[in-house]
């Protein structure tokens, strides 16, 4: 397979199509194995959270504010439960109760208890003080009020979000599941509407794209090249677009760097729009009569398999300095990064 990394823009240009294939032969996918990262809660200590809730409603019989609270003064991750038998995020079950209370629950309020609970389960969360005992039982009565009222009756173009299986009968239901069980039909179902993982996913899609910054941060580190590792937030002149890396410092740009996964076709189109943008940015240095800096994409996930016609014009952006994680090897002495390479 040519490599587009070794092949000048004029093939690339003339060509491009056995350069794709040599891209794609060389991705690999992320979406069967996630990072855990910290916060990730191991079934046995959901479970004891679980047990605590039930004992201390009798079932599900006593769903009250004064017996949940008491679930989770000895096992806070009750409270963990307790959002998931609702079905919310932090931040929707803060809305719901600022909704219904005088008393504000911000969503930086409940996505703090909810990440507490999650890296310390066993760390108590009741008795801190005042103001924190009183927030968490305003959500907990706030949740304890929904399940009684239950879900508001479905129409044909909006169903409430309260209509599972567990709580769309309100109580009743919820003693049921905690019996009896869930059919395993039922259970498919409603893992057909909220996607296996699909809450740990979305907490840990930063740590995802991280693999691979970190990748690119070690090559970079072995080869003794000066770079800066961007952060999310950073504000860089001249770039409106802060890249993941700069080599050597954003004060002389040569060398931008980015580094993306994806795993859906949408993502994928978005993060090639981005490094077009840098190519543009480095054009415009140069008409400015200032030095351009070289692109270079480190990628990653199937999705950009799927969308040829996007992969090419990542490869025209770059000139075909496009990398994948089995290819890292080569990522310095195949760019201009080998002018700063001070190791090997």
């Amino acid at each position: 397979m040519p490599l587009p990394f070794e092949a000048s823009l004029a093939r690339l240009r003339a060509d491009p199509d056995p350069y794709v294939d040599s891209v794609v032969g060389a991705l690999d996918s992320s979406f069967l194995t996630m990072p855990k990262g910290r916060g990730f809660v191991e079934y046995p200590v959901f479970e004891r959270g679980y047990e605590a809730l039930k004992k201390a409603t009798r079932g599900f019989r006593e769903v009250t504010a004064d017996r949940v609270i008491v679930a989770a003064t000895g096992a806070p991750m009750a409270l963990v439960v307790l959002r998931s038998i609702l079905g919310f995020s932090p931040p929707e079950w803060a809305e719901v109760t600022s909704a219904k209370a005088d008393l504000g629950v911000d969503q930086g309020f409940a996505r703090t208890l909810d990440r507490k609970i999650r890296l310390d389960p066993a760390a108590p969360v009741l008795g801190a003080g005042e103001r924190t005992d009183a927030r968490i039982r305003l959500l907990v009565e706030a949740a304890c009020d929904l399940l009684r009222t239950g879900p508001a009756p479905a129409t044909d173009t909006t169903i409430h979000r309260l209509q599972k299986a567990d709580t769309g009968s309100r109580m009743a239901g919820l003693r049921t599941m905690a019996d009896l069980g869930a059919p395993y039909a039922v259970l498919l179902y409603e893992r057909f509407l909220g996607r296996p993982f699909a809450s740990h996913r979305d907490s840990v899609s930063e740590l995802i794209g991280e693999v691979l910054e970190t990748a690119v941060e070690k090559a970079l580190s072995a080869a003794g090249v000066s770079f800066r590792r961007t952060a999310r937030t950073d504000h860089l002149e001249g770039f409106d677009q802060v890249p993941d890396f700069i080599v050597p410092s954003e004060f002389d740009p040569r060398v931008v760097i980015e580094a993306k996964i994806a795993e859906d076709d949408g993502t994928a189109r978005d993060k090639v729009t981005r490094v077009q943008h840098l190519a543009s940015l480095s054009g415009a240095r140069e008409r400015a009569g200032a030095d351009a800096f070289q692109v270079v994409a480190v990628i990653g996930g199937r999705s950009f398999s799927v969308r040829r016609e996007d992969l090419k014009k990542l490869l025209l952006a770059t000139g075909g300095k496009v990398f994948t994680l089995r290819q890292l090897d080569s990522l310095v002495p195949c760019t201009d990064l080998a002018a700063f390479a001070a190791v090997g």
